[in-house]
């Protein structure tokens, strides 16, 4: 095996690239390590279009190797890895969102990148990995438009929120060792030739000036990176494949403008734009299933072509005529509705949040840390307490399909709207609740994953949750002239054929005081940071105009939770008394848990606790503080109660868990012959400590109340009769 290497240094890492015959029948491969973390991409096309679904045939994989952080995950049985992990799925959307506008689409043959995590070090894998894949593919013989370079720039947590000075920020972070934020901003951005490609980024409510330093600053990175794998692809590459885009034959583009162009141009602008678009389909469709059934190359040309003409029809009516799909302002926001809770009183909290055509429903539930969820992956470990999940269902978009299981938008959407609403969820001190968000898209015309942000903000208002602020959240288009990068309409609120056609997919979400999270997909080869600082503004109005709407309907977090959520009772114990609590095997804990119906968790530090419904929370902390309390000298204890009596005194229930002696000397200020005269079973009264040796409590009741039981009268005797004396 001979290897070549080639190393970048880079923001004070060196970072290296491997060429072998490890991976000799793939495309192109190589290995590339930094820090000890070492990634394998491959990429690979197939020999054959057939088959093809219709559509460019990419499919990226990030895989997880539990041997890469030197653990054996499983059961017992099973020892093999599973299902991607969320983060697996989260990295391979990030190479796929990045390296797909760089292929020429016309081409059907598979095209698959897989890039194998082989070792974690102290740099995290994700950011090797876009780099690795853009180097895999431009070496290889795939048509590819890179390459592209990724960095992700960080700035630690505990600066002035979003007052970070250059100096602060952080390029090429280290790899995260636990499931909490650890850093006020976490930007990953991928891009060439001095634009962006791809962004995904959470923030502490950074301004947007400092979100445009940050993007600055990680294009320097992303040119180092480019510039390197340039060198190396000089050295290293194979011949590229060429593919010749396929014409659409004569006879069927006659039939497409005779039939079909005539409908697109007859009212694709205004309020009929996708019944419009769904017409001309039906018609294309029909075309085709007459004349070219069986012909896949003509079929995906005319379909090609047709998306080319559409692209074109919406990029020439807003760049040359001023004009948007749906005729509104380029800076208009839909029609919007909120709604705070009124679903059902069962439910912890609710919102509905409307904009234009895309519904989405949000659903908070409420529960002890005992639910909070383990993550033990071979980067990130420890325990969420914060979930949002997001689901999309066929009828959303009035349409039918498969139910059951998660798809990778799914998840993405739901884990961008979890990363929005981060930064404003209350500490674990302040509300230990675990918090799960679910939001229903109910119905989609354009970005339902910022609506549900909205919806999940109300939710959590309604419920009583105490986030900071509101979180609201708007997607940004962009149609540019091909003939001119400088004639562009930047569109806020896009909907469907916006999506669809336009350049620019920019989510941005953030509260009043500023953003905390964004998203950045294209269609074009790249963005200049020029626009995307121009639609920071734009998405900045666009959010205070949605945050109006929101906090008119709830304009703060509820001061009560919902009566059907649980409660969280919280006692510290001492760090010796954890033993005590949890009893031998977990009987005593168990016990309890089964006596109260309440979930107990108790923490390494001695902090229990405590969640259930009803008064089960707060009878499970008084029987362990009473199990737990440590008496002293001078405690005053009411309503004892005389359990048992002795010849010396009486033993009484001073807690659930504690019973004290009340020596015979102790029951009054004078001589007491017998107890059970005083005294008798189930008999209640305040006590006082006087004694604490080696856990066994010795109390009094006349140190407290002397006068409790009066003194018995002493009976004088009879004198004695006197003797009678004989004369």
């Amino acid at each position: 095996m001979q290897e070549r290497k080639y190393t970048l240094n880079i923001a004070g890492r060196e970072v290296v690239a491997s060429f072998s015959d490890l991976a000799m029948q793939a495309g192109g491969s190589v290995m590339m390590s930094c820090d000890d973390t070492v990634v394998l991409a491959t990429a690979c096309i197939s020999s054959s279009n057939k088959n093809n679904p219709g559509f460019f045939n990419l499919t990226v994989e990030y895989v997880e190797r539990h041997y890469a952080a030197g653990k054996i995950l499983g059961g017992q049985w099973n020892k093999r890895e599973g299902r991607p992990s969320d983060q697996a799925v989260l990295a391979s959307r990030v190479i796929d969102r990045t390296i797909r506008p760089l292929f020429p689409h016309y081409i059907k043959n598979a095209v698959q990148v897989i890039v194998t995590v082989v070792a974690v070090g102290k740099m995290d894998p994700k950011i090797l990995a876009v780099n690795a894949a853009s180097l895999a593919l431009s070496v290889s013989p795939i048509p590819f438009a890179g390459p592209i370079g990724a960095v992700s720039i960080t700035v630690p947590k505990g600066l002035p929120t979003g007052q970070a000075g250059e100096t602060d920020l952080k390029m090429n972070n280290y790899l995260p060792t636990v499931t909490e934020p650890t850093n006020d901003l976490d930007l990953v951005v991928c891009g060439m030739k001095g634009k962006v490609c791809m962004i995904e980024a959470q923030a502490y409510e950074y301004s947007n000036d400092k979100v445009g330093e940050a993007l600055d600053l990680a294009m320097t990175g992303i040119n180092a990176f480019e510039n390197w794998q340039n060198e190396i692809i000089s050295k290293e590459a194979k011949p590229k494949l060429e593919f010749a885009k396929p014409a659409v034959p004569a006879e069927l583009l006659k039939m497409f403008e005779e039939k079909v162009l005539p409908v697109l141009k007859g009212d694709l602008f205004g309020d009929r734009s996708k019944k419009v678009i769904h017409e001309a389909e039906t018609i294309l469709d029909a075309i085709v299933d007459e004349n070219y059934k069986d012909d896949d190359v003509a079929r995906n040309a005319v379909w090609d072509y047709m998306h080319e003409v559409l692209d074109g029809m919406f990029h020439d009516g807003a760049t040359k005529d001023g004009r948007r799909a749906d005729m509104r302002a380029f800076t208009e926001v839909r029609p919007l509705f909120a709604k705070a809770g009124g679903i059902s009183p069962v439910l912890h909290g609710s919102g509905i949040f409307y904009r234009g055509e895309t519904h989405v429903m949000s659903v908070l539930t409420l529960d002890g840390p005992g639910t909070r969820q383990e993550v033990d992956g071979i980067e990130a470990n420890g325990k969420k307490r914060f979930i949002h999940h997001y689901n999309f269902p066929p009828y959303s978009t009035g349409e039918t399909g498969r139910m059951g299981g998660m798809n990778r938008r799914e998840m993405g959407h739901g884990f961008l709207a979890e990363k929005a609403l981060v930064p404003v969820i209350p500490d674990y001190e302040t509300f230990p609740y675990t918090i799960r968000l679910v939001s229903e898209s109910t119905s989609s015309n354009g970005s339902t994953s910022q609506a549900s942000i909205c919806a999940a903000s109300i939710a959590m208002m309604d419920g009583g949750v105490p986030i900071k602020s509101p979180v609201a959240g708007i997607a940004m288009g962009l149609m540019e002239d091909a003939n001119d990068e400088n004639n562009y309409k930047i569109l806020t609120d896009i909907q469907g054929p916006e999506d669809h056609y336009g350049d620019m997919d920019f989510k941005v979400a953030g509260t009043k005081d500023g953003v905390t999270a964004i998203q950045l997909d294209i269609k074009l080869t790249g963005v200049s940071v020029k626009i995307l600082k121009e639609a920071l503004l734009d998405a900045e109005n666009a959010r205070k105009h949605i945050l109006e709407t929101i906090t008119k309907e709830i304009a703060e977090p509820r001061k009560y939770l919902a009566p059907s959520a649980p409660r969280i009772e919280i006692i510290k114990i001492a760090v010796d008394q954890i033993g005590m609590v949890i009893g031998p095997g977990g009987k005593n804990v168990n016990g309890l848990r089964d006596a109260t119906g309440t979930e107990i968790t108790i923490e390494e530090d001695g902090k229990v606790l405590i969640s259930g419904h009803g008064d089960g929370p707060a009878r499970a902390k008084k029987i362990i503080g009473d199990m737990t309390h440590v008496y002293k000298v001078g405690d005053i204890i009411e309503d004892a109660e005389v359990m048992r009596i002795a010849d010396f005194g009486a033993f009484v229930k001073i807690s659930s868990s504690a019973e004290a002696l009340v020596h015979i000397s102790e029951i009054a200020p004078f001589r007491v012959e017998k107890v059970d005269e005083y005294l008798k079973i189930g008999m209640k009264f305040s006590v006082q400590v006087i004694k604490v040796d080696e856990g066994k409590i010795g109390v009094s009741i006349k140190a407290l109340n002397p006068n409790m039981f009066p003194k018995p009268e002493v009976k004088t005797p009879a004198p004695a009769p006197v003797p009678k004396t004989e004369n």
